[in-house]
């Protein structure tokens, strides 16, 4: 059926540029240097997606990597 292979091509293109959308982030995210994996970047670009506030995700995503540095620097060896 026609319709429904013009369908899977449609999708096969969105996936196709979501991924390469988000190796540009992962990109950027290298150069900047934030320590933020692939999966933790694409959570956050789902966040922005669904309307999440970035200036307030990021702050949320800081203060978390600041509690996490708090808790390993507490740990004895």
């Amino acid at each position: 059926d026609r319709s429904k292979m013009a369908a899977t091509k449609r999708d096969t293109g969105r996936v196709d540029e979501a991924k390469q959308a988000l190796d540009v982030v992962c990109d950027i995210s290298e150069v900047l240097n934030t320590g933020l994996d692939r999966e933790v970047l694409s959570i956050c670009v789902s966040l922005c997606e669904s309307g999440v506030n970035p200036e307030a995700l990021a702050a949320v995503v800081k203060e978390l990597k600041r509690e996490g540095q708090a808790l390993k620097a507490n740990v004895p060896e």
